[in-house]
Formats: structure tokens, sequence, C-alpha cells
């Protein structure tokens, strides 16, 4: 299993900028697939973003242009950069591995309001 552990979540106005990291302990992070979820209220949890060990990346469509998602194997840290944000951003925001069953961390809230 790996730990994770979310951080850098906030109240943030429509335009601006957060920067979220995944602090991971345990074995074989650097081995997977990871990705960023968020869950808003009253919605199923969705994928935004997902990173593999070479770094190939890919967004889901709602945040392409504005997200971008990074790693560091070294350290075991994963981050999500966020610019440009939405009302509709706002969601917790959880880090784990893509593909692989994995428990979940308590996230970080995101709120995008005026």
């Amino acid at each position: 299993q790996v730990q994770l552990v979310e951080s850098g979540g906030g109240l943030v106005q429509p335009g601006e900028s957060l920067r979220l990291s995944c602090a991971a302990t345990g074995s074989g992070f650097r081995l997977y697939v990871m990705g960023w979820y968020r869950q808003a209220p009253g919605k199923q949890r969705e994928l935004v973003a997902s990173i593999t060990r070479s770094a190939l990346t890919d967004y889901a469509d709602s945040v392409k242009g504005r997200f971008f998602i990074s790693r560091d194997n070294v350290v075991n840290m994963m981050y999500l950069q966020m610019n440009s944000l939405k009302p509709e951003d706002t969601a917790v925001y959880y880090c784990n591995i893509r593909d692989v069953p994995n428990p979940w961390g308590q996230g970080t809230q995101v709120t995008v309001s005026s």
C-alpha cells in the first residue's frame, strides 16, 4: 500500500490559482501511474489528471489547459497546479494510484467563490 496525504487546498476567487501537493509514503510510488481526483457535493468522484512514472500526462477535458500535474519520484511527491480556477472546480481533491486499488486519503478542499 501507498499512504497518501493531500494538502494545499483553500478558498480562492474565480481566476486565481492553487497548487495542491500529494505526499506519498510506502513502497512503489515511483512505479505507479498516479492521478488527481475530485468529488464535488452530490457528485461522483472523477479523475481530473493522471501521470505515468515517466511523466506522461493526461487530463479531463474540463481542466485541460488550466491544470498541470507533475511528480517528483525522488521525494515521493505529486503536484497539481490549478490555474484560472472556476466555481465548478469546487470539490474535495484526492490523489491516488490510478489503476490499482489503494486506500483514499482525506483529501483537500478547494473552494472557488467570489
